[in-house]
Formats: C-alpha cells, structure tokens, sequence
C-alpha cells in the first residue's frame, strides 16, 4: 500500500515558510561555518587556503622550483576544487605570502604582492609563486596515505580533507574569520615556543594550562610591537580561548642634539596600515587634539621609521606618546577568539592546552597512517622479492616454462606457487636482472625491507612508540624554527605601560594656555582668555555679582564643593568663553536641589584642605581624595543638619577659627585628623550660634587681617598666646581692631 500523498494537480506543493526558512538558513550557516570562516585545528586552515597550497603542489611548485604566475594557480584552484570568485581565491593567496601578515609564510611571492602600507597587490597576471618550506611540511605525506581524501565539487578530482600538518600552523600563524553567529580571531606565535610547550603537555598530559605559559610567553606578530597586559590576563585568555592582548608599537627617544629629540616608531601593531596610521596622527595634529605633537613624517625604508616631532623641547616624551596611543593605532586590542573546528567539523572554543593536544594528537594519527601506507608497501615489494628469488632458485625451469608454455604465467603459479603479483614481476623481469649479482642486490633489499617492516610493526603496536616519533618530529622542528635562527626568533616583546598619571595623559590633549575663571554667586562659570587682573568691567545676568575668580590654565582641573558636602570635578578646558555671562555649573554636573556653591579652587596635586562645617565641626582632607570622573560627584563630608561653610587650604601649622558670637581660638593643625570622609571633630565650642569663619596659617608668620579701616593688620607670635588654646575649646574675644564681620580674609 502506498501511504505518500498524491502530487497537488496544480503542480504547487505548499511549505510552511517559517520552516522553510530555518532549513534553509541553518544550511547556509553551516555551510559558512565549516567551509569558508573557520580553519580546522588540524592543519589551521580554511578550504580555500588548503586548497590553493594543495593545487600548488599538483602545479609542482615546490620550494627551489620555478615560479609560476598566480593566474595559473588560481585558475586550477576556481577550475578543480574551488568554484568561487577569482579575486576572492587570489587574496586569500596574497595574503599567504604576505611576510607582514604572515608569522611564517606559507606562499613564497614573485612581484607586488602588498606592503604594509595597505596597498593592493598586482593584478594575478604579473605576479608568481610557490612554496615555501613551511608549506612542505604541511603537505607532507600526503602520497603516503596520511589523510582522507573526498571528491572536489564536480567529481571529477580529490582534494585532502586536511592536510598532515607536520607544523603547528594554526597557532603559528592564526586566523580570522567571520562565521554567521561566531568568529574566529587567532594571533599568530613563535613555533618555537609551541613545540617547548607541545613537548611539555606530551611529558605530563594532565599539565595544567598555566604551567604551558612557561613556554609560551604569548603571540608573536610579524610586525613586532609590544604586548602590555599583565601575565593575569593573558593566562586568563590562554586558559579560556577568548581575550584580548593589548599591543602598542615600539618606540624610542632620538637625541638631536642642543636638547632637541624626536620619538621615532620603528614597529607597528599587527594588520594595522601604516599609511593610514599616518594620515590619522596628521589629521589628529592638525584639528589640535594632539598638542604635544607638531608633526609627525614618514621615513620608512624597508623598515619601518615614523617620526613624531615634540612641540618643545621640555615636552616629557613618555605623556607625548601616551597620548598619542590613546587617539590612534599605535596601541590596539587584538582579540583571541580560538574559535575551531574540531575533527574538521564542530565548532568548538579550545585553550591553548586543548588545541595543542588536538594537533598531536592529529600528527600522531599521520604517523600511524603512513606506516601503514609504508608497511603495506613494503609488504607488497617483499612478495615480489620472495618470487624473484624463487626464479633464480629454479632459473633454467623457469625459462622452459616461459619458452614452451602457452599460459606461462598459470604455469608459473603451478609449478612453484607463486601469487599473480610474483608470477607478473617474473615474467616482466629483464633479461639482464638474470646476473648474479642482482641476486645478491636482491636478497640485500630483502634483508632491509624485512627490519623496516618489523620496525613499522612494532611502532603500529606501541603507542608509547608513536608518541616517541611525535616527540622526534618536534626535535626537528625546535632545531629549524629555534629561538637562535633568523626566522624563529621572537619579535614580539612583552612590558608594562608606562606610570604616568590619568591627570598628566588628559592634560596632553590640551593646549595649555593661561585663563581666568570667574564664578558668580548664583553660580555661572566662565574662562577669560589670559589672566586679567582687573574685573570691574565684567557684566553678570540681573541680580548676580562676581562670587571668586581664579587664574589658572586650561590644563587644570576644578573643584567644586557645595553645602552638601558633596565635591565636584570641571575641567578647566571645557568651559565656556568670556564673552557672555557663561554658563551654570549644575549644566556640567549634577549638583542637587537646594544645595549652593561654597567654594571653587584649583585642584593641587599632594595639596590638603581643612573642611569646615556650620556645626563647628571638621577634618583635614586630601584634594586627591575630592577629584572624581563621574558627574554625580562625591560625598565628602557627612552633615547631620548643618552645611559647609569653608575647604580652606590646610598650608601652615596652626588653625584660626571665629564664631558667630565674636570668640576667635587658636589651636594646632595637628590636632585635627586626616580622612577622606566624615564628619570630622569638633572644632570649637559655643552655647549658641555658628562658625563665622576659619583659616589655616603659620604661627611664626604671624595671624593676618583686615580691619575694619581697610587696613591690613599682622599679629605676631607672642601677642597671639592669649587665644592660643587646644581644639574644642570656647576661645576669646579677638585682637583690637579686628573686623566686625567676623572674617580673617586670606
């Protein structure tokens, strides 16, 4: 009984479209995972790379032979096993060659094939290739039935499904690639750095992850540079498979002479054009957000040599390119993404432990396959040799029976039971092989044949014995890629970013010039170009007046402190101009509803202030402690009812605090603690009222203050022991002729 549904009469069969879509879009996944945007951890590469090196090898364009254009490679690649674009299969064939792009080449190049600059390849037509000896080894033994071969797209060739991969190509080189869903982002690494660390997990397979990191400093790139993140970071990504490794571009002070110098560049960051670098450090200087740097030249030759030209002479050279590394691709993240094909088709993320152990694990199944390949043929050569022997055992028999027999060969196989293959190699023996000599020849390949065999038997039968082979293989590879040789020795360096400090960075991306600021009481902020010292011509919106006015630079930055006790940091070059009234602060930052500016200052490294509350109560703190990123600012001080009254600089030994009931009390600095939030301690005691004021002031320079004549007055040491106290005490009415405001001034 037939249960499949008859044909629709119309011809039309419906499909769900949802379904319809998801096959059909999980098949193009596939198919963009597996055979175009991620390499195999086996041998490292793409289709499109093994198969461009497989048709160089059917081209015979092995190291040492002629060269041959790229258009005849890349026509037999698009023709036989690759049935994409031309231009797509030739870059992939350019970048093979590319010795900037390329860790160890696996293509060696004739022509134009690129620089470092960003510039194009020539066209296919003019330009040739071959292999190199890193590409040999890869390819090795693919005669000797080392890897499974499938038919090409139109069956009518084979391609390898992998190649042996006798070289840890996908470390060494990497690979980048985006799948649909995932990607793949490898750096490449010193070979010899991977065999030490192959050799090692082959000693003690139950090797922790970091302990490879004993081998493996981390990537290599071809361009050189220098990796700046810490060991943490890159065991966290060498153990995980993701990360990134921060890399920067090397560099050094060249000394003019008469205290001139330059930063000359001389490596630059993987895959980063150099000519573009250029353009954007030239566009970066011209819009002024690197004004530490007048110009910058490009001097390369065959090597690399950028030229950075400070301002001036006293500009630090480690700021300058600091500040050059924020802005441009001198200093760039390049990410690890491990992402693979395990066994050629699942994509997996491996660590470099994991990867390290699919590629010998890979290597050690090539080595049993091509002794199998070899035992068989040794195999094979044995069974004629056993009959040539026969032959010359029983010669004159032989040639009667080929001279009288019509079926020799049945004869032959009769007579002395001998196999097709033997009674082949007899009759197709020459008649000069008829010599003794050759008997003795042969029975000596014999002998030979017959200990590789025993050899090869024995090593199938071991697997101590493969590893032991695997082991020898990275021998030979440590002794051609060593650390020593021009071509294994590492170019990638590793080292810390430099101290400078966020303050000294930021202000490298600020022209310093001079300006004054100037806040007015309802709390509108502005800079004056230069510093003015008369202000009386300054106009303020209706019912404002100038509050404090500060000379300063646009490299500095500002603290704002409000009744709240919360501090806020501006920069002095984001202000608005002098022309109009300015802006408000609350525009900038975020000071909250109902609190007032009491104070603007002048951030001074290593500087501290005595903050003063209504309450009479207070602390030193430091003005490192008030800086802050965040718009939000930062509670400083803890207020239980009262507000702030004063952030006084703390520059002297002695405080000098005045109430609003006219007692002035003075008592050491020392007396107060340092914190970097509170409420601090008492100040001075009062049965009613507030703080009036307080300062901070040498007592060997004496007490200063404006009288209420406008007359600036100076008590001295001996005739301030009256109001000398300890903290927390009542103090006494002040000196004559102090002001009835209750103000000790600056």
């Amino acid at each position: 009984m037939n249960d499949l549904a008859p044909p629709p009469e119309d011809g039309v069969l419906p499909v769900e479209l949802r379904a319809a879509l998801e096959e059909r879009y999980l098949a193009y996944a596939l198919s963009t995972i597996t055979q175009r945007a991620l390499p195999d951890v086996r041998d490292g590469l793409k289709p499109v790379h093994r198969r461009v090196l497989w048709a160089m090898r059917e081209l015979k364009l092995d190291p040492g032979a002629a060269f041959k254009k790229c258009a005849r490679v890349v026509g037999d690649v698009i023709g036989k096993y690759h049935p994409h674009g031309d231009q797509s299969v030739y870059d992939a064939l350019v970048r093979l060659a590319q010795d900037f792009a390329q860790r160890w080449p696996l293509v060696e190049g004739q022509g134009n094939f690129g620089n470092v600059d960003g510039d194009n390849a020539a066209a296919m037509r003019y330009t040739e290739a071959r292999l190199t000896e890193v590409a040999r080894l890869l390819l090795d033994g693919l005669d000797e039935d080392a890897v499974d071969f499938r038919p090409t797209y139109d069956g009518s060739e084979e391609e390898p499904i992998v190649l042996p991969g006798a070289f840890p190509n996908l470390l060494a080189n990497g690979s980048q690639g985006i799948a649909v869903g995932m990607a793949t982002a490898i750096p490449p690494h010193n070979v010899a750095e991977l065999v030490a660390a192959a050799k090692a997990l082959l000693a003690d397979p139950a090797i922790e992850p970091d302990a490879l990191l004993e081998h493996v400093q981390g990537p290599d790139f071809p361009t050189g540079g220098v990796v700046i993140d810490g060991p943490t970071s890159i065991a966290d990504a060498y153990r995980t498979g993701r990360g990134a490794f921060r890399t920067r571009a090397r560099w050094a002070v060249e000394d003019l002479g008469r205290g001139t110098w330059v930063a000359v560049v001389t490596e630059i960051p993987w895959l980063v054009p150099k000519s573009r670098l250029v353009e954007r450090i030239a566009e970066l200087i011209n819009e002024r957000k690197l004004p530490l740097v007048v110009d910058v030249r490009d001097e390369s030759t065959e090597d690399i040599r950028l030229v950075l030209e400070p301002r001036a002479r006293n500009v630090d050279p480690v700021v300058m390119m600091e500040s050059v590394f924020r802005l441009t691709e001198l200093e760039t993240r390049i990410p690890l993404n491990m992402n693979v094909l395990a066994r050629g088709t699942t994509p997996v993320v491996m660590g470099l432990k994991e990867a390290l152990r699919h590629w010998l694990d890979h290597r050690r199944e090539v080595i049993q396959r091509r002794a199998r390949h070899r035992l068989d043929a040794i195999v094979r050569r044995l069974e004629i040799l056993d009959g040539l022997l026969i032959a010359y055992l029983n010669i004159d028999e032989v040639i009667r029976i080929v001279r009288a027999a019509d079926d020799p060969k049945a004869d032959l196989i009769a007579a002395f039971a001998l196999t097709e293959l033997q009674a082949d190699s007899i009759l197709n023996m020459r008649l000069r092989s008829l010599a003794k000599l050759e008997e003795i020849e042969i029975r000596r390949e014999h002998d030979k044949l017959s200990k590789e065999g025993d050899d090869l038997r024995g090593l199938l039968g071991s697997e101590a014995r493969q590893w032991r082979r695997v082991d020898k293989e990275l021998d030979g590879l440590a002794k051609s890629f060593g650390p020593d040789t021009a071509l294994g020795k590492r170019r990638t360096t590793f080292a810390t970013a430099p101290a400078s400090t966020a303050s000294d960075i930021a202000d490298a991306f600020v022209e310093r010039e001079p300006v004054t600021v100037v806040v007015s009481e309802k709390g509108w902020i502005r800079a004056l170009k230069g510093h003015v010292a008369d202000l009386s011509t300054l106009t303020f919106k209706a019912d404002d007046r100038l509050m404090l006015s500060l000379k300063t630079e646009t490299t500095a930055k500002l603290v704002v402190i409000t009744s709240n006790g919360k501090a806020y940091t501006v920069d002095a070059s984001k202000l608005p101009g002098g022309r109009g009234a300015g802006e408000p602060v609350r525009l900038m930052v975020d000071i909250d509803e109902g609190a007032e500016i009491v104070d603007v200052f002048v951030h001074r490294a290593g500087a501290k202030r005595l903050v003063v509350t209504t309450a009479s109560r207070g602390f030193i703190v430091a003005e490192d402690q008030l800086l802050t990123s965040t718009r939000k600012g930062r509670q400083v001080v803890n207020l239980d009812g009262a507000r702030v009254l004063k952030f006084t600089e703390a520059d002297g030994d002695t405080v000098a605090i005045v109430g609003q009931n006219r007692k002035l009390l003075l008592f050491p600095l020392s007396q107060i603690a340092e914190m970097a939030r509170g409420a601090g301690v008492r100040l001075q005691r009062y049965k009613d009222g507030e703080v009036s004021d307080a300062k901070v002031f040498s007592l060997s320079e004496g007490l200063s203050f404006t009288t209420n004549g406008g007359v600036a007055r100076r008590v001295l040491g001996d005739e301030l022991r009256d109001w000398i106290g300890n903290r927390a005490e009542a103090g006494r009415l002040p000196p004559h002729g102090f002001p009835k405001s209750n103000k000790l001034g600056i």
